[in-house]
């Protein structure tokens, strides 16, 4: 057993969880509600849904497992073992994706993770070793049969074809099927050479104390640069979205005896062509980020890394903006907001309004609140309706109402538009909200799609027609 490590963070914020004055959480029930002001009664499941909630909270307020502990436990896995994941919540998404996930929790500690639901009690693990698990996988995927032509048949093509159908509806109609189905895309995938992201990391931060100090993130990042020099022809790219702000990108690895000192930006520039880092903000008050996100940089450290990454010939222009609080929406925030991301050169993003479950609402409505009444009470509005009981993201996770996020979207792009941002979004999104591809395309003008994945890193290019024909 190696022994845990006790990490030093990069970047802490004067406001958390501990140290709110006069803040003391409530029971979110009936009452509240109605002396909140709240105007809409909930159903019974979602009204216990706060209440188990808002215990919940009291629970870990008063045992101070809000915000994640500074200690790390290391391990090695199996790298023949691990099974690969799909990042695939829809069977919709248009490119095969990868995951790389080399740790076992977060430790920003975002109180709205959309993993986790906010709670970070778990222990924190990384595997030193990840990395010849990425090894394998590339190889498998996009290494020798890269260098070989005509690797894929026709029936190759029908084949992942009907996989993607039969998981798409497998998701809506039997979920248990998934997984299944998922392994035999893997399995089709092995010696294709198809184009694939990697992303580093769909369930936790990429570029957060752990992965830095231990250099499992460089090992990773080195593993990309030894596949493309040894397979130059790879459809592999690298994808990376991320809250880390300029110390995280000047972490020097000290744990190579070969290699001592790189830091994660000059690995990054060593593989520019391959790879994209998005930036990931929320729109919500400066105060209220800072307590949702205990660790992470803060919003003038992520734009900074933006530039810096630029700066090194980086694709880093795009941006996941989630989770977005619709009560904080003015025209003036938005003006703000996307003025910022504009002034640090990025041109796309990709919106996602807050999806939470209800215990989780309770938690983040009361914190609101503790800034603005009025906010935390058109936070409820905007959610517990029984009309909005089937706007739902994986594992329960409720969306604000339709008609608000569409009407809301309208305005992001109402404003975007005039200073040339292009808007993508997930399928999931398009479908629930019926966004046609006349509105955003497929893969929009600036050559984006979906989470922000840039097409032309494959030699893909934006759909040219108002209505999206041919970007299937």
């Amino acid at each position: 057993m190696k022994e845990p490590i006790e990490m030093r963070n990069l970047y802490e914020h004067e406001t958390d969880a501990y140290n709110l004055e006069g803040f003391k959480p409530q029971i979110v029930d009936a009452e509240y509600l109605r002396r909140l002001g709240v105007t809409i009664e909930p159903s019974e499941e979602t009204l216990q849904g706060l209440i188990r909630g808002s215990k919940l909270f009291m629970k870990r307020l008063e045992e101070h497992t809000v915000i994640p502990k500074s200690v790390l436990y290391l391990e090695d896995c199996d790298p023949n073992t691990i099974e690969t994941e799909i990042h695939n919540y829809t069977g919709r998404c248009p490119t095969l994706t990868f995951e790389v996930n080399p740790i076992k929790g977060c430790h920003v500690g975002c109180q709205y993770c959309l993993v986790t639901d906010g709670v970070h009690e778990q222990k924190l693990v990384a595997y030193e070793n990840y990395h010849l698990y990425v090894r394998k996988l590339l190889e498998e995927m996009n290494g020798a049969c890269s260098e070989q032509p005509n690797v894929v048949t026709p029936e190759d093509i029908k084949e992942r074809s009907r996989l993607l159908q039969e998981l798409a509806n497998a998701i809506v109609e039997a979920p248990e099927k998934k997984k299944e189905i998922e392994r035999k895309i893997v399995a089709l995938s092995r010696g294709k050479n198809w184009n694939h992201y990697y992303y580093f990391t769909p369930k936790t931060e990429a570029l957060q104390e752990p992965t830095l100090y231990t250099g499992i993130a460089h090992r990773i990042l080195r593993e990309f640069i030894a596949h493309f020099k040894k397979y130059p022809n790879s459809n592999a790219r690298l994808f990376i979205a991320s809250k880390a702000g300029t110390k995280h990108l000047l972490v020097r690895d000290c744990k190579s005896p070969t290699t001592e000192g790189e830091t994660i930006l000059d690995l990054f520039e060593q593989l520019k062509d391959k790879m994209q880092f998005n930036t990931s903000v929320s729109i919500m008050p400066k105060a209220f980020r800072d307590l949702l996100e205990p660790y992470a940089a803060p919003i003038e450290e992520r734009m900074a890394a933006v530039k810096m990454c630029q700066e090194h010939g980086i694709q880093a222009n795009s941006a996941l903006v989630q989770p977005i609080f619709v009560p904080y929406l003015t025209d003036e925030h938005i003006k703000e907001f996307f003025d910022m991301l504009h002034d640090a050169g990025i041109v796309n993003y990709k919106p996602e309004f807050l999806t939470a479950c209800m215990e989780n609402l309770a938690q983040l409505g009361q914190w609101l609140g503790y800034f603005d009444k009025n906010m935390e009470r058109d936070l409820y509005m905007d959610y517990i309706s029984p009309k909005n009981a089937d706007h739902r993201k994986q594992r329960g996770r409720t969306a604000p109402n339709r008609a608000l996020s569409i009407e809301n979207i309208q305005r992001l792009m109402k404003y975007t538009d005039t200073i040339g941002m292009s808007t993508s979004i997930c399928f999931w999104v398009r479908n629930q909200l019926k966004v046609p591809t006349s509105i955003i395309p497929i893969i929009n003008r600036n050559g984006f799609q979906c989470l922000g994945y840039q097409s032309k890193l494959f030699g893909l290019t934006p759909d040219p027609s108002p209505k999206g024909e041919g970007s299937k």
